[in-house]
């Protein structure tokens, strides 16, 4: 029973992994509006620094285009600011509290910059798989060691987490291709 739960929680803390990786993924432009493209943008209001979904409303009216809706109409300009300086390569147009945000087209070499983006994101993702695996691989040694479980358990612990580890990172890559075919894609 106690190999479940150790592979249980390795397959959690995996998953935490994959979930941070699609968080980034849908933050990376691929010429089409989404409402997740502006998750990154931090707006400095009333002395701090807040996620933007915390100021204001985003919609999406169009394919090529996002609305935010600023919920204080004081925080119009520093909405404005924060999204031309958060590195997304969008010229947002302020009209009182709404401001309108075209999606321009993507040229080639910014398609292979993404990309390349979306390749250190899958790879960090690899690296916490990685790192969660070793850490059950010694947790799984230490009880060996402690005479908690047997050689023979342990083997199969061991397996098992292998077995878990590549899944996971099959995951990853198949996450990665999705996302390179879509920021390809003219």
């Amino acid at each position: 029973m106690a190999e479940d739960a150790v592979v249980k929680d390795l397959r959690r803390r995996m998953d935490g992994g994959l979930d941070v990786l699609r968080k980034e993924l849908v933050g990376l432009r691929t010429g089409r509006a989404s409402a997740n493209l502006l998750d990154p943008v931090q707006v400095e209001a009333y002395g701090s620094m807040m996620p933007l979904n915390q100021v204001a409303n985003v919609s999406v009216p169009e394919p090529r285009m996002l609305v935010v809706q600023v919920w204080d109409r004081s925080m119009s300009k520093a909405v404005d600011k924060a999204i031309r300086e958060a590195g997304l390569g969008l010229n947002p147009q302020t009209e009182g509290q709404t401001i309108r945000v075209p999606i321009p087209d993507l040229n080639e070499e910014r398609r292979r910059e993404l990309t390349r983006v979306a390749a250190k994101y899958a790879e960090a993702a690899r690296v916490v798989v990685r790192n969660v695996r070793r850490d059950g691989i010694d947790q799984v040694k230490k009880q060996e060691k402690d005479g908690d479980i047997s050689q023979d358990e342990q083997r199969k612990l061991q397996h098992d987490i292998q077995g878990l580890t590549d899944e996971f990172i099959q995951k990853i890559d198949e996450l990665l291709a999705q996302k390179d075919r879509e920021i390809l894609q003219v």
